[in-house]
């Protein structure tokens, strides 16, 4: 069968094949943020359940320094969600670059920057 068809029975066997993947709905801090108070934190949420201990997510500074201070850790009750202790002491932009790991076994990454200009 093609795809088309493929689909066509799916949905006519009241069936949804799994195309999802686990992608970046929010982030705190916000993508593209700039922010007066550095984060102690960073909040990461998903379209779907991400399975935790196989994701990685790397902070870095400017000059390339991490500045997390621990591996992803669950949000309890909050499947899709997932959160990294930060350790920010100086102004400046920071990139956050994330390999998820979905429940469904799908790979997704990406990255993003935000800017502290105040510590």
């Amino acid at each position: 069968m093609r795809t088309p068809a493929l689909a066509l029975f799916f949905t006519l066997a009241g069936l949804s094949p799994a195309f999802a993947h686990a992608f970046l709905t929010h982030s705190n801090p916000p993508v593209g943020s700039t922010l007066t108070t550095p984060p102690t934190n960073l909040l990461l949420s998903y379209t779907e359940g991400v399975e935790v201990p196989f994701c990685q997510v790397t902070v870095t500074d400017s000059a390339g320094t991490p500045v997390q201070t621990a591996a992803p850790q669950p949000v309890p009750g909050q499947p899709t969600e997932m959160s990294v202790p930060l350790h920010i002491t100086t102004p400046g932009t920071y990139t956050v670059t994330w390999h998820a790991v979905a429940v469904d076994t799908h790979k997704t990454e990406g990255s993003f920057k935000f800017t502290v200009t105040a510590p």
